[in-house]
């Protein structure tokens, strides 16, 4: 999947909490929540059909991306340009005291991801 522009996630973000939808309704959507226009939402819409995120067929808009798939695609581009993840987690972390059940819900997710959990 190709990298989601602000614009593209701002778009997905509407399709996210609405799912499957009438095109004219999205239109009203956007315009409602992102204050886009007609042609502004669907040159979006264009965009994200080109990279496979979304279906639109017979007038109605599903997205075919989840937004933990864009989410992991963001977080993996995030991780890869701060020079690896514990480079990544010791910037995040910096100035900052974890919380008892931060630390103990990310040793549980470490362990997981170890194939210890």
């Amino acid at each position: 999947m190709e990298k989601l522009f602000e614009g593209e996630y701002r778009l997905m973000e509407v399709l996210w909490d609405s799912g499957p939808i009438n095109s004219t309704r999205l239109v009203e959507l956007c315009r409602e929540r992102l204050g886009w226009n007609k042609s502004t939402t669907y040159t979006v819409l264009r965009r994200l059909k080109q990279k496979g995120a979304v279906r639109h067929e017979a007038a109605t808009v599903t997205p075919l991306l989840t937004r933990q798939e864009a989410l992991r695609a963001q977080g993996e581009e995030v991780v890869e340009r701060a020079g690896g993840l514990p480079l990544f987690l010791t910037a995040f972390l910096s100035g900052r005291r974890l919380t008892a059940q931060e630390a103990e819900d990310l040793k549980r997710l470490i362990d997981e991801k170890m194939g210890d959990g």
